[in-house]
């Protein structure tokens, strides 16, 4: 037998091991390799969408690649802590360690050549059905068609091949210092009880608190200044969480007699106290990737909701025209001509809107029957205003900050008759950009010169709205932008600019978020054959099958959720703090997005929970 041919048996002899590595590298390859297929693709490469796509695609994948480089070290250092033993009998046959240190150095090229090829093959199949999800996130209006990539095909073969190639060579350097005892005796050796440091264990409570707090309590612009050292203190306060108070709570729980001997918890917390040490860096590792990927996912889920929110907010009418000059009739025209060719039949309002000046300020009057044709248009509640009274109407959904002032102020008409403020109502039915008064239609009538005037024009689509986004794309080439308004164009546009920033967000998300979980995997499989061989040993002593599962169940769970709890705590809070910053509800989006990771990781942990006791109960029986 050559000695590739000895590499090679050992890669399928471990594949138990390799399976999670090469899974998750090819994972990282097929989506590098999509990419690259986004970033190649005629239509993204095109003048139009070259500067915004583009770009992001090419960011997107340098994070990616970067990213990759480390997880794939972190997975062969979980391999070779999980193989002393094999490398010490190896080296007591006569096999040296130069010899050994290639066989390390063709298994993983081995597994990165196949881990590449079938990335891309991967990502081949699956590649038309991404385009398709691509054309509804990015908003393009070409069709993103299939075509054979080869730039994007040769770009990650060569990109990874030489990735595995330098992480190999690196790999197989760190193994020139062990020493045949270390590797010998393998995680046999006692690393003793870890015990948590008091002041560090208050510290961390203190950190995080102090974290949160300034999170949670800060608003508006103020959230933006205390980001970067809430970060530092929430991260230190995390390492400290799993370091510290981990430990100091698991030692709580050994002392409490009542809790540690009842059932199974003496097998349960006091193996996970001696191996508190190598998890508490893996949860801290998986809790940090995990809240990056929660929070990059939500923040740019949160940010688009509020963008498109605020713009249909703001403008409730499919059509709106306002002028203080020009040609007003003709613009009209051309309008109600396109409403007519894409058989669009609307609901119609128009006004002069009269300024006044009042208090120094320059503040919207209104009368009471072109406020209610308006809100009409809208389905607002329309209001019946008495002679001698004025009510204060402040944009619903918006507070401009002019309410207050306006409450304080008095209209005199020129009769003499001074109008007081009656009420506040909320409504959308004006393009106001502030708090403004409407009064009856007898007192508008003797109310002093105006300082200005502007032409206002709504349109409510009845009919035809699925040709509104067509006609608004006409009319917005031929008028003068900030004359003609319509909100679904607008949410149009909002969400053709942002689609690439949150399409490449959503994946840097889920790559960070699946290696998160495959971290979790490699640290429960390293431990898998001490498991055994102590499950195997409890096992002579009367533990039945239906213990061994509870467990194992328990185990598997603290190992998977409490590095997710913490994420999702962190997560939750960063969205809230978000929330503040924009003034702005995110609950719903934080639940979706939260929830949905959530119940990913428990599919996951029921699959590998699954295989795990498989594991163990054939090691037992």
């Amino acid at each position: 037998m050559t000695f590739r041919r000895f590499a090679f048996n050992n890669v399928t002899r471990n594949k138990r091991l390799y399976a999670a590595y090469f899974l998750s590298s090819m994972f990282t390859v097929m989506v590098f390799f999509t990419f690259s297929i986004f970033a190649f693709h005629p239509v993204l490469t095109a003048d139009d969408m070259n500067g915004n796509v583009q770009n992001g695609m090419n960011i997107s994948a340098g994070i990616i690649y970067v990213f990759s480089f480390f997880f794939v070290l972190y997975s062969m250092s979980s391999f070779l802590q999980s193989r002393k033993k094999e490398f010490g009998l190896l080296m007591m046959q006569g096999m040296t360690m130069r010899q050994i240190r290639s066989m390390v150095f063709l298994e993983n090229m081995l597994i990165g050549f196949f881990a590449t090829v079938g990335g891309i093959l991967f990502g081949l199949v699956s590649a038309k059905g991404i385009l398709l999800l691509a054309e509804n996130i990015l908003v393009i209006d070409n069709k993103l068609n299939f075509y054979l990539p080869m730039e994007a095909i040769l770009l990650t073969f060569v990109s990874f091949i030489v990735l595995f190639f330098f992480i190999s060579i690196f790999v197989s350097y760190i193994l020139r210092s062990r020493k045949l005892i270390d590797l010998i005796k393998g995680n046999k050796k006692s690393k003793g009880e870890p015990k948590a440091n008091i002041f560090l264990t208050v510290l961390a409570l203190l950190l995080l608190a102090v974290g949160y707090a300034a999170a949670l309590l800060a608003e508006g612009i103020q959230v933006m200044v205390v980001m970067l050292p809430v970060i530092v203190v929430v991260i230190i306060g995390t390492y400290l969480l799993f370091t510290q108070l981990s430990v100091f709570i698991i030692r709580r729980l050994k002392r409490n007699e009542t809790f540690f001997w009842k059932n199974t918890n003496l097998l349960l917390f006091s193996d996970l106290s001696f191996r508190m040490k190598d998890n508490a860096r893996t949860f801290f590792l998986v809790a940090v990737i995990s809240t990056v990927a929660f929070c990059a996912i939500g923040s740019l889920f949160g940010l688009q909701s509020y963008l498109t929110s605020s713009t249909k907010i703001t403008n409730p009418n499919t059509f709106t025209y306002s002028s203080t000059e020009g040609e007003v009739e003709k613009d009209i025209a051309i309008i109600n001509e396109t409403l007519q060719e894409e058989n669009i039949e609307t609901l119609t309002a128009q006004a002069d809107l009269q300024y006044y000046g009042i208090a120094r300020d320059r503040v919207l009057i209104a009368k009471e029957s072109v406020y209610n044709q308006f809100a009409g248009l809208i389905d607002d509640d329309i209001i019946d205003i008495q002679d001698g009274q004025a009510v204060i109407v402040e944009y619903d959904g918006f507070s401009f900050g002019q309410t207050d002032e306006l409450m304080n102020q008095s209209i005199e008409l020129d009769s003499g008759t001074v109008l007081k403020t009656e009420e506040i109502i909320y409504s959308r039915a004006l393009p106001a950009t502030d708090s403004y008064y409407v009064v009856s239609d007898n007192d508008y009538a003797e109310l002093p010169a105006a300082v200005d005037e502007m032409h206002y024009h709504a349109w409510q689509a009845v009919s035809g709205k699925n040709a509104v986004l067509t006609a608004s794309e006409k009319l917005s080439k031929e008028l003068t932008p900030y004359k003609f308004m319509s909100g679904e164009y607008q949410v149009y546009k909002t969400n053709k600019a942002y689609g690439p920033i949150l399409f490449v967000g959503l994946f840097i998300g889920i790559v960070f978020f699946v290696s998160a979980g495959s971290f979790l995997y490699f640290r429960l499989y390293t431990d898998l054959d001490e498991d055994k061989q102590k499950f195997h040993s409890i096992a002579k002593m009367g533990l039945s099958e239906k213990e061994l599962k509870k467990v194992l169940s328990r185990q598997t769970a603290i190992l998977f959720f409490a590095p997710i709890a913490v994420a999702l705590f962190h997560g939750a809070v960063a969205l809230t703090a978000l929330a503040n910053l924009f003034s702005y509800n995110l609950l719903t989006e934080s639940v979706v997005v939260l929830g949905v990771f959530f119940i990913i990781q428990i599919v996951y942990f029921i699959i590998v929970r699954f295989f795990y006791t498989k594991q163990i109960r054939a090691a037992i029986q």
